[in-house]
């Protein structure tokens, strides 16, 4: 479901963001000295786990590191929490407001690449944050912690949670703990992500949906007893053939697409089992839902047509985030305090070099150095951020982590995330974040601004469900 935005709305956002005390001044100051004062601390934590480069419900060490962090800075951390080894929450503090600020830390298989600005994988097939979620996790973990001193210095009330969120790429963590109830306190959510600009724009994303079909057939002779076989394969190729053709006939802002995962280990051999991982998006979940459906008739023609029989498995799904104006003004006018990246003279030369691999970038070298215009779009990705914005107000931002013009889940990204292009990018969200926290804690006036938009776009009669339904975290899922 899509909230149209109302002029109303648009214009107390406005107002409310020029109402933020001066009083509040001197705290972002001191926030913004302690991301500062730890800064080769958190370069050297991210670039750990960098280089662990962890997948989805893996990430033991990532996790593990970020929670040591935050027990170090004075948190309480709860670990394994919502059935997931690798998910906490870490909390400083008592009373209200509760502000909480998630971390990711999953990386990408198949994305293995040295810091280096041309092609080099570190293990042949192996796994990497081409997505900067190595930087996503620690950033969000430096602003926690400088909120938490600037809290303790100034003995305010109030509570700051770090929540650390496995297996954000396709395994829905984030589905999981808001179904566990661990936002039902929360007053607002920050977040932020890698990018190749800094932007706070409020932006929606494509509701997700995700499963693993599986075929089951007869095994026989590929050239002796060809009659004897029913090939599973062929099953898995019928139903991307039909899905192929139903492409014409979705809403144009759809996306389909998919992997074969398992097509039989010899050509003489009929495969009796095949799998194929599909996902598909549009940015309303109801539409989605219908082209699901069809996703999944295809599936049962394509066993009949071939005389095998199909289950499938759903991995993920995700709502779109629900934008919420009011606090999108907050976090940019803090991004633009923070200013941009600054590259030195180590840092230009590989992007230079890094951009003759990026064909036309759509992107400046010196927009690194800037902040992007504020307005309101879509972003044709998903998140489960989208489950948390239903049910708490959320506002995000992005920074230059990346060479400008380079595009997420590349190889060119893993190796920006992993220099000091990349730190500095993730040092910015941390400033961000942290002096947006202030924000909320000192004008009790920006949280109500944020909830009255947040009730409006979600609608008198949004009841929120879980697009995956009632299904245990898929903890096996990259296996």
């Amino acid at each position: 479901m899509r909230v149209s935005y109302c002029a109303t709305v648009v214009a107390l956002a406005t107002l409310t963001v020029f109402a933020i005390p001066a009083s509040a001044q001197a705290p972002k100051e001191q926030v913004t000295r302690s991301v500062n004062a730890r800064a080769d601390t958190y370069r050297e934590v991210a670039g750990a786990i960098w280089g662990f480069a962890e997948v989805g419900y893996q990430e033991q060490r990532s996790s593990d590191l970020l929670q040591r962090q935050l027990r170090d800075a004075g948190f309480t951390v709860t670990a394994g929490v919502a059935e997931i080894p690798t998910a906490f929450v870490a909390s400083y503090g008592s009373g209200t407001p509760v502000i909480a600020i998630l971390a990711e830390f999953d990386a990408l298989p198949g994305l293995s690449q040295a810091a280096e600005p041309v092609r080099r994988p570190v293990v042949l097939g192996g796994s990497g944050h081409a997505c900067g979620h190595h930087l996503f996790g620690t950033g969000s973990t430096a602003a926690a912690i400088a909120v938490k001193d600037w809290l303790a210095a100034a003995r305010r009330p109030g509570t700051i949670r770090l929540i650390g969120t496995p297996a954000e790429e396709g395994g829905s963590g984030k589905v999981y703990m808001v179904r566990a109830g661990l936002f039902d306190d929360v007053d607002v959510v920050l977040h932020w992500h890698a990018g190749d600009r800094n932007d706070a724009s409020p932006r929606s994303t494509l509701a997700v949906k995700s499963a693993k079909f599986r075929f089951h057939g007869v095994s026989a002779h590929a050239a002796s007893a060809p009659d004897r076989g029913r090939s599973a394969l062929d099953a898995v190729e019928a139903m991307n053939h039909m899905v192929n053709l139903l492409r014409e006939h979705v809403p144009q802002e759809s996306r389909i697409h998919y992997v074969i995962t398992k097509g039989g280990l010899a050509p003489n051999v009929i495969p009796e089992e095949a799998e194929v991982y599909y996902y598909a998006r549009h940015p309303e979940a109801g539409t989605l839902a219908g082209i699901w459906e069809r996703i999944e008739q295809a599936a049962r023609g394509a066993a009949l047509g071939t005389g095998t029989t199909v289950d499938w498995e759903i991995i993920g799904g995700a709502h779109s985030v629900l934008p919420n104006v009011a606090l999108a003004r907050v976090m940019d006018a803090n991004l633009r305090r923070a200013g941009g990246v600054v590259y030195a003279a180590d840092d230009r030369a590989f992007a230079e070099k890094l951009r003759e691999t990026l064909g036309a970038p759509d992107l400046p070298l010196a927009s690194a150095a800037q902040v992007q215009p504020f307005k309101e779009g879509i972003t044709m990705a998903s998140s489960d951020v989208g489950d948390v914005s239903w049910v708490i107000p959320t506002v995000g931002l992005r920074t230059a982590t990346w060479v400008p013009g380079t595009a997420a889940h590349t190889w060119q990204a893993v190796a920006a995330g992993g220099t000091d292009i990349g730190m500095k990018g993730m040092l910015l969200a941390a400033r961000t974040l942290a002096m947006t926290a202030v924000d909320l804690f000192t004008d009790p006036k920006l949280i109500e601004a944020a909830r009255r938009e947040w009730t409006e776009r979600r609608g008198p009669d949004f009841r929120y469900a879980a697009l995956l339904g009632d299904r245990s975290p898929p903890l096996d899922y990259r296996n």
